[in-house]
């Protein structure tokens, strides 16, 4: 998707999506060739053969900080870069040196243990025990959630599933707890039922699609029941200064909009 000057990556229609629905998809966000080379140094660091499927041991590998130059380079397209200044507002966010952690997917029939519904909790991550990380209303510590796509992901290969939605009911949630936030343990104590009835889309795509997501988006892993392997790297989008929901100048990034309509409905 090449993006000429001062083009923009998202549409007025994907903006309002990302918004109110809490995603937007990104078709051909980085190239596959990328794509492939990062899968290959990937391969090679799960010590599994990618011809020879009885090597595929376990259900689920995690690999952390990829910084080579197709992670890099697939991170900071000028198409994701664009979308990032739309979504978080010009100069609120940093590019991405690295891509954060993998998680890789193999076909299995075993249960992967961790495919509960969830956010993904910002800061106070120097505890331990990741039950207690927190969020905050304001998202403290992260401006983006975002899933990229090292290989083509159909509906049969542990594709995320999205509560679409689901960021408008997070956000209300954690506005009573103020700038102390909740922890993952508190926000998980009710299986997050205040989303439970909405509807649910599946992150497929081909190689080099990325997942731009709000950070309260409600969002889990399922078991891959699908032939090959499925490579997927979900790193955050660091603001470079806190979110604000209220601006004298009125100049809301669409994170910041998505978070105000929330509070602003609240029955």
């Amino acid at each position: 998707m090449p993006l000429h000057q001062n083009a923009l990556a998202l549409s007025g229609a994907q903006v309002h999506q990302f918004i109110h629905e809490g995603f937007v998809r990104i078709n051909e966000a980085f190239p596959r060739q990328l794509a492939d080379e990062a899968r290959a140094i990937l391969w090679r660091d799960t010590g599994c053969n990618p011809e020879e499927p009885s090597t595929w041991t376990r259900p689920v590998i995690r690999l952390n900080q990829y910084g080579q130059a197709p992670f890099v380079k697939a991170a900071n397209t000028p198409v994701l870069h664009q979308a990032f200044e739309q979504l978080v507002g010009p100069g609120r966010w940093a590019p991405r040196g690295t891509l954060g952690t993998f998680v890789i997917r193999f076909p299995s029939t075993e249960d992967p243990g961790d495919a509960g519904w969830h956010i993904d909790v910002s800061f106070g991550t120097e505890n331990p025990d990741f039950m207690s990380w927190r969020a905050n209303v304001t998202s403290k510590g992260r401006a983006l959630l975002m899933l990229f796509l090292f290989s083509d992901v159909g509906e049969k290969d542990a594709p995320t599933r999205i509560r679409v939605g689901s960021h408008v009911e997070i956000a209300r949630r954690l506005a009573p707890a103020g700038e102390a936030g909740l922890t993952l343990r508190e926000l998980a104590a009710n299986g997050f039922a205040e989303t439970a009835e909405l509807p649910e889309v599946l992150a497929v795509g081909e190689a080099g699609t990325v997942y731009l997501c709000h950070p309260f988006l409600v969002h889990a892993a399922q078991p891959h029941h699908g032939l090959r392997p499925r490579f997927l790297a979900q790193p955050p989008l660091l603001p470079t200064q806190p979110l604000l929901l209220e601006r004298p100048d009125g100049a809301y990034s669409p994170v910041e909009r998505a978070i105000r309509n929330a509070l602003r409905t609240t029955t």
